[in-house]
């Protein structure tokens, strides 16, 4: 299959407070998970219920296995404060895509 892609996804429960834990993300984070060789696309998804979920893309799946564990280092390392424990982490191979082009304003 041409353009394969691999996904991680952690998810965290009892998140404290998760406009905190989002803006944290946003800011440190990102710019950390971005930086990994193989790297997509991210999403940090509030759940609600104080649980969240993170989906890392990328290229291939030694860099997703990797990028997920140095992401469980970084994030315990540096986001102890807002981000409990990871409750969920997994990795596995995108089967089906499909990204919308965004439309061109007139």
């Amino acid at each position: 299959m041409a353009n394969r892609m691999y996904a991680t996804v952690r998810r965290y429960e009892n998140v404290p407070d998760p406009a905190k834990a989002a803006s944290a993300v946003e800011e440190t984070f990102v710019p950390f998970i971005s930086s990994l060789h193989g790297f997509k696309e991210y999403y940090w998804i509030d759940l609600g219920a104080g649980a969240m979920l993170s989906i890392t893309v990328f290229n291939t799946l030694e860099d997703a296995l990797s990028g997920n564990e140095m992401a469980r280092v970084w994030v315990k390392d540096n986001l102890k404060d807002v981000l409990p424990h990871i409750a969920r982490l997994e990795a596995g191979t995108i089967v089906a895509h499909k990204i919308v082009p965004e439309k061109l304003i007139d």
